[in-house]
């Protein structure tokens, strides 16, 4: 039997209420509900950071962007950091039996060392270096000597990304293949594709999600033309909470929200008929950080054993229903541990009040996540024991984690962060 392609599909800003499969009643998105009833679906996925570039380190890596140096804030263009040229990536991690390619925006380092992609272990890159909105901004192909550089049209960007895909799965249809499709919608600017429009009820913010949900519908059916349905996981999430548009559902707060779960609670859904259960929903705790440990298990390789992994191998919640691996899940703000969360606590230590981050060590905040998914009271006066272990669960990520920033240099803003916040 051969080993599974996989497919991972990352929209950018995209809300979990956004979504019919999680609730959303304004947007449109037949091909992902269907994608659900065909799959699995987890209602408690989460980004591994709250903005763009520490949670596409997180997913691509699975360590938190701390370890990393990838914490604090999101790359700019006069911005030299990047992703470690060391770094562990999934790419990497499939190794030679796979084929894989970057396709849509990066966000993780664009001068050398840090780029290009394919230094990452990519074998093909097309796409932007970082957030649309940022300049300046060109769309580079790989497949082009020298790497070739264009004009990006922002309202054929979703259409162009998802062709580019189909035309990899097409070449490498007899080989594993591994594509990491990282769209640029939603994110802001808006600009629906004049040639697949669908009268979206949710604006031009439905339009552009309305659009990604058709071509989603488009790739799974060629997958299914190749004869590739059933040797294809294919897997769709967000990087973070929804910006200025977009629906969080039922959770408080938004993208960069600190701790609050609208901000980092976000859709998941995988499909691969014959190997994933057909309509199955799982609570299990689970991260953008598993999907490196959990590629290499479904790829039947072996587990990372040079390093520490913040992610855990969730195979068994895909195809079995298990428990989730996680006893915790740590939410940064930055490089602050920000909150935990349990399977039925979540503990809250920072928020934001106007421009100010405040600490909030003297109140605690501490939420019942079955009854109170959106985080509005406080029961920690209720539940003390739950209040002392989830406080000590705190300050052991803290102890843990927040010291690892210190391994890298200071971040400096440079003079365009404030006109740029992703």
């Amino acid at each position: 039997m051969r080993q599974p392609n996989f497919i991972i599909i990352v929209a950018d800003d995209l809300g979990y209420g956004d979504l019919g499969c999680d609730g959303g009643k304004v947007i449109r998105t037949p091909n992902l509900d269907r994608m659900a009833q065909e799959g699995v679906r987890l209602t408690d996925f989460y980004a591994s950071a709250n903005v763009c570039t520490p949670s596409r380190a997180g997913m691509l890596t699975g360590q938190y962007a701390i370890r990393n140096g990838l914490a604090h804030e999101v790359i700019q263009p006069s911005d030299t950091t990047g992703l470690p040229v060391d770094a562990l990536t999934i790419p990497k991690a499939l190794g030679e039996d796979y084929t894989s390619a970057l396709i849509g925006k990066w966000h993780l380092g664009h001068v050398a060392p840090h780029w290009p992609p394919m230094v990452h272990g990519f074998d093909h890159f097309y796409g932007l270096p970082y957030s649309h909105d940022m300049k300046p901004l060109a769309l580079y192909d790989s497949g082009q000597t020298p790497m070739s550089e264009s004009k990006a049209d922002f309202s054929k960007l979703t259409q162009q990304f998802f062709e580019r895909t189909a035309a990899f799965v097409e070449e490498n249809r007899e080989r594993p293949f591994f594509v990491l499709l990282t769209l640029t919608a939603p994110h802001i600017p808006l600009k629906p594709n004049p040639d697949d429009l669908t009268g979206s009820p949710g604006g031009a913010y439905g339009e552009v999600v309305e659009e990604i949900d058709r071509n989603v519908g488009r790739l799974l059916a060629q997958l299914k033309a190749l004869g590739l349905d059933e040797d294809t996981l294919v897997a769709f999430t967000s990087d973070n909470g929804p910006w200025f548009e977009g629906s969080s559902g039922p959770f408080r707060d938004r993208k960069g929200g600190s701790a609050w779960d609208g901000g980092f609670r976000v859709p998941f859904i995988a499909r691969q008929p014959g190997t994933l259960p057909a309509g199955q929903v799982s609570s299990g705790l689970a991260s953008n950080l598993d999907l490196l440990p959990t590629l290499l298990a479904m790829a039947g390789k072996p587990q990372v054993a040079d390093r520490e992994l913040d992610g855990r191998d969730i195979s068994g919640v895909l195809k079995e229903g298990a428990a989730s691996p996680h006893e915790e899940i740590v939410l940064f703000d930055n490089a602050k541990v920000a909150a935990v969360r349990t399977a039925r606590w979540k503990y809250v230590a920072r928020s934001y009040y106007r421009t100010y981050d405040i600490a909030l060590d003297g109140y605690p905040l501490l939420f019942d996540m079955d009854i109170d998914p959106g985080e509005n009271y406080s029961v920690a006066r209720n539940f003390p024991e739950a209040a002392v272990d989830m406080r000590a669960r705190l300050e052991r990520a803290r102890a843990r984690y927040e010291p690892l920033a210190d391994a890298f240099p200071p971040h400096v803003a440079p003079a365009s962060a404030a006109d740029h916040p992703d």
